[in-house]
């Protein structure tokens, strides 16, 4: 349980489950971005990837993403091609 967790599995259970700060759609999107983050607590899932991971809608995402960077428990940067279009976003969990 804990490999994947990153850390000190009671610390993520407090982080998600007993904050009263986060509404479902947050923790759900916390969780899956917790759940696929490297040991440095960086991804880049697209929204349509969190979205199907998580069973809710794309703008539900970005919805859940800017109330979890406005906590601060998500920071989020944009990647952009050589081209100079936008990728993926990069993700950093705290």
């Amino acid at each position: 349980l804990q490999a994947g967790l990153g850390g000190d599995a009671w610390t993520y259970y407090d982080l998600i489950y007993e904050n009263r700060e986060l509404n479902s759609r947050e923790k759900a999107v916390y969780r899956f971005l917790k759940d696929h983050a490297n040991k440095d607590g960086a991804c880049w899932p697209g929204i349509k990837t969190i979205a199907a991971g998580v069973s809710v809608s794309r703008s539900t995402v970005k919805r859940a993403l800017d109330g979890l960077v406005q906590l601060g428990l998500v920071e989020k940067t944009h990647r952009w091609r050589e081209n100079g279009s936008l990728s993926s976003n990069r993700y950093r969990v705290k």
